[in-house]
């Protein structure tokens, strides 16, 4: 388990700040576990020969024999935590392929204990839920093809997939390059939070700076995905593979893990909000989010390593931002906060048109075209899950949730100001 540590005060003086490192963030690549394994030892090769095969597995329709026949492994001989995160990164892509290889309509009731078992084992010591979530799917399962080239798309390939070819490829790694635009953001944050307590403008106007501009370059890797994902794809393939069993119509009862425990448990599925990076943000900016939208957000940082919940918590607990800024009497100190509001702001606008083109128009496209004459791409967006037309693969009713979080990004402006950005909304 990871140690949770809070702000600590620094040996040079009484300046207090918060060490990144502390909350297992990496200074080059953020909430991205660095350099994940690609091999466990060979106790659990027959994980592993599971795990690399599950979209041709699924798609001949063997995986549920294969898995059921699987032997029962103790997770014992997992000692670090890469081990464990790959480990788990391989049971959850198993078990996703296992729930939903014959998709919506022959879902199972229970998991097989021979996955069941040793899958929440490892979750209980890594301080996951047992199911797919953004930190295993995105964060801990990439590799560089050439270990000394760069950091982008054509240099990195995932470790483990699930059905959908390269759009799969595609959304997970333009997700990692999303992670690794706001590096620079999560290295400022510790400056902000010291140069509030300092009461040092100067350093919390150029770190306010140095935010915005990371959160713009997550906007503009985020428009990755309209070259390297296909809607058609992601809509009537991958979406039900990155679906849990809460809040699902599919599974109403949830699922049993056998020989874990007798009642079915619900977890949800796949959800940006799982990511730490907004969270992070919304702290810092002193974003409030009401009832509904907030609670599924904050339920959401149980997907999530216990030591990024915990720094999120922690950031939540300094001095506001906002209210510091508001006392002072600087204008540039004004526009740079401003500035951080409205790229999040743009962030979340483009967010939103991204999930329109991926959900909200396939969608509509299925339901015209059922029952009609189709061609191949038409067939696939018609075949998809239809319980989940208008939700989120997180079980939440997507474009009200992300318009509702937008709005309120948008609450966290300064009083009087022009709010010239309305623009982006």
């Amino acid at each position: 388990m990871w140690v949770s540590l809070s702000f600590y005060m620094a040996d040079s003086g009484s300046k207090s700040f918060l060490s990144l490192d502390s909350y297992h963030v990496s200074e080059e690549l953020g909430f991205i576990l660095p350099d994940p394994l690609e091999e466990l030892p060979p106790y659990y090769q027959p994980w592993m020969d599971i795990a690399f095969r599950v979209p041709e597995l699924v798609h001949s329709h063997e995986l549920r024999s294969l898995i059921n026949r699987m032997p029962l492994l103790s997770s014992q001989f997992l000692q670090k935590h890469r081990e464990l995160r790959l480990a788990h990164l391989a049971l959850s892509t198993m078990t996703m392929g296992y729930v939903w290889q014959e998709g919506e309509n022959d879902t199972v009731e229970i998991l097989p204990k021979n996955l069941a078992a040793p899958y929440w084992e490892v979750s209980q010591r890594l301080g996951l839920p047992p199911i797919l979530t953004h930190a295993d799917a995105a964060l801990a399962n990439w590799k560089k093809k050439d270990p000394e080239g760069p950091f982008n798309m054509e240099n990195l390939e995932l470790l483990v997939s699930l059905p959908g070819g390269d759009s799969v490829q595609g959304f997970f790694l333009v997700t990692v390059l999303v992670e690794l635009a706001a590096v620079p953001a999560l290295r400022n944050i510790p400056v902000v939070i010291n140069a509030v307590k300092c009461g040092d403008t100067e350093a919390l106007a150029q770190a306010l700076e140095n935010i915005g501009q990371s959160i713009q370059d997550m906007t503009d890797k985020l428009k990755l995905m309209h070259v390297y994902v296909e809607p058609s794809v992601f809509y009537g393939i991958m979406r039900i593979y990155l679906s849990g069993w809460k809040d699902n119509p599919c599974m109403l009862k949830g699922l049993i893990y056998e020989g874990v425990n007798t009642e079915p448990m619900e977890y949800s599925g796949g959800s940006a909000a799982q990511s730490s990076l907004l969270h992070c943000f919304d702290e810092l900016l002193g974003i409030r989010h009401e009832e509904k939208s907030g609670a599924f957000l904050t339920r959401m940082r149980n997907y999530m390593p216990p030591a990024h919940k915990q720094l999120i918590h922690d950031i939540s607990l300094q001095p506001s931002l906002k209210s510091f800024v508001q006392q002072q009497d600087n204008e540039r100190l004004n526009q740079t906060f401003q500035n951080c509001v409205t790229k999040l702001l743009a962030l979340r606008n483009y967010h939103i048109n991204v999930v329109s083109r991926f959900i909200t128009v396939p969608a509509a496209r299925a339901r015209q075209l059922r029952n009609k004459s189709q061609n191949s791409e038409a067939e696939m967006i018609s075949r998809a899950p239809t319980a989940l037309e208008e939700r989120g693969t997180g079980g939440s009713g997507i474009m009200t949730f992300l318009k509702t979080v937008r709005d309120q990004t948008r609450d966290a402006f300064l009083p009087d100001s022009s709010n010239e950005t309305e623009q982006n909304s």
